[in-house]
């Protein structure tokens, strides 16, 4: 059957063929979000984003379009090290060639990491079991040149101590709607937050958020909250309340995205503490 042969079916009958016959490509893939604006699509006069650039190479290369799902839309700014996205297409491209013929067009700041075809119903948001995002602080007197596109510069020294005593008050399943973006349409403001940690490196301080999903600006919230923390601006004892409160006024400030970066998303449910030699395993 060609695509001229389908013509006589409704358009019902014509996409559940295609999800039929067509492949689901994952891939794995890391950007620098400096120069786009945000991950998904948006009209042309707004500028570049990352699923742009992605569906524009597969169509150079295939004559062919297609429409990705995303396990988190980063905003714009934001980085990843390891996002996750999937797509139906017919090309038959062999999955191991996928990275090296996509990454010979894309822009540099955007690089396939892995590709692999999975299952037909498997979507990249909807089956992710847990992210990982790290959000990071140069901490330092004078900025650091090398570091300056990926954290916020706070040169008020920071009680690192107080910080991670209010994180752990973060940890686990609550209300977040104090630590979401004013006017968000979220149904729920209930996530799991399993991990939440303060590390450091040398001057760079680094917020390290795991959970089962995110509010939209929660990481960058959560990092301004702790920034206030190490400034002495809040008490680390008050967190519960500030939860309790849902009331966002009682928050940090949101940040900028520049410091953000998706590190990582799980979709075997495999506990975080196997995967990140950094995350202390439960007692």
């Amino acid at each position: 059957m060609v695509r001229e042969d389908l013509r006589q079916f409704s358009r019902e009958q014509q996409t559940a063929f295609w999800r039929k016959v067509m492949r689901n490509i994952l891939l794995r893939l890391a950007y620098d979000g400096t120069n786009y604006h945000g991950f998904q699509r948006q009209p042309e006069e707004h500028g570049p984003t990352v699923q742009g650039e992605l569906e524009r190479t597969w169509k150079k290369l295939f004559a062919e379009e297609i429409r990705i799902v995303t396990a988190g839309r980063t905003d714009t700014g934001v980085h990843a090290a390891g996002q996750v996205i999937n797509f139906r297409a017919e090309a038959s491209i062999p999955r191991e060639k996928i990275s090296k013929a996509m990454n010979s067009i894309l822009p540099f700041d955007i690089r396939i990491l892995e590709a692999e075809d999975v299952s037909e119903g498997f979507d990249a948001r909807k089956f992710a079991r847990w992210k990982r995002y790290d959000y990071r602080i140069d901490n330092s007197r004078i900025p650091d040149v090398f570091s300056r596109l990926y954290s916020l510069h706070e040169p008020t020294p920071l009680n690192v101590g107080d910080m991670q005593l209010a994180a752990f008050h973060l940890q686990g399943r609550h209300d977040f709607k104090a630590f979401a973006a004013a006017g968000s349409s979220a149904k729920s403001f209930v996530r799991t937050l399993c991990h939440c940690k303060i590390g450091r490196q040398k001057n760079q301080i680094i917020v390290t958020c795991i959970g089962d999903g995110f509010l939209y600006n929660m990481v960058r919230i959560i990092a301004g909250t702790l920034i206030y923390v190490g400034k002495g601006r809040i008490i680390h004892t008050d967190i519960p309340e500030i939860i309790q409160s849902r009331d966002r006024t009682k928050a940090g400030k949101t940040v900028a995205a520049r410091g953000l970066t998706l590190t990582y998303v799980n979709y075997d449910g495999t506990k975080p503490s196997n995967i990140f030699a950094d995350i202390e395993k439960p007692d």
